[in-house]
């Protein structure tokens, strides 16, 4: 299946639909989508956007990104939140070619799931709210914070974790525009880390563990930390979940 939906200047809008849970549900089509800047949008591709009928917008990013890169452009049909959910800036574009994605990227996943759980717990409130319309949630290039919560909300809405870190690798397919796209953005600047831009499966597979070790597993974390209950799962569920089909 291919989940990618195309957009001129968006590289990478997908949907999270079509994962099954464990125990038989599947996460509904045109119901969640993931992405980059939505401060893109414009012209055809905002006509698209509206198409597909969203209701919520929740952008990851600091505020002084959205002040410098725009944010999704005002609209009557969906709700726009600001929720930043890193605290701690870093600039992935400058570092060396000898640090390795993985091991690096994951330490950064484990802060912002720690600085960030109360945005990151908001974020959970936003999308579990009642309502028609979709939800898209998104950052800059739509991989690391998105990635996160995009992980974090597939697993608890039952979602193997196999799946969640299979669903972060398709970044892949966006690097080579998003790495064209941060050139075009920053004239006479070099690009010196050959990671920018990739999503290797291992960042979210050790992002995942790291949390498995510290909390004694994903869920853990998010019920100890993000103060995570039954009742927010049960919304996720309702509202994101086709029903488990009666025999």
């Amino acid at each position: 299946m291919d989940r990618h939906l195309t957009f001129e200047r968006l590289h990478n809008f997908r949907d999270l639909g079509g994962y099954p849970t464990r125990d038989g549900a599947v996460v509904r089509w045109g119901r969640l989508y993931r992405s980059d800047s939505l401060g893109k949008l414009a012209g055809a591709d905002l006509e698209r956007f509206l198409e597909l009928g969203v209701g919520t917008v929740i952008d990851l990013r600091y505020p002084w990104e959205i002040d410098a890169a725009g944010r999704a452009p005002e609209h009557p049909s969906y709700t726009w939140h600001n929720l930043s959910i890193e605290h701690r800036p870093y600039d992935q574009a400058a570092l060396g070619p000898d640090v390795a994605p993985g091991p690096y990227l994951a330490e950064r996943y484990l802060e912002v799931a720690h600085d960030g759980a109360a945005e990151l717990r908001r974020a959970l409130d936003v999308i579990a709210e009642p309502g028609e319309g979709a939800v898209v949630f998104h950052c800059a290039s739509g991989k690391d914070r998105t990635g996160l919560l995009a992980a974090l909300l597939l697993i608890l809405l039952g979602v193997e974790e196999a799946d969640a870190v299979e669903d972060f690798t398709l970044t892949a397919r966006a690097t080579e525009r998003l790495v064209a796209d941060w050139r075009a953005g920053h004239p006479g600047r070099e690009l010196t880390w050959p990671g920018y831009g990739t999503a290797p499966a291992d960042v979210m597979r050790l992002s995942l563990d790291g949390l498995a070790r510290r909390h004694g597993s994903v869920h853990a974390y998010a019920a100890g930390v993000l103060g995570v209950d039954d009742a927010l799962v049960t919304a996720l569920r309702r509202r994101l979940l086709e029903p488990v089909p009666v025999p």
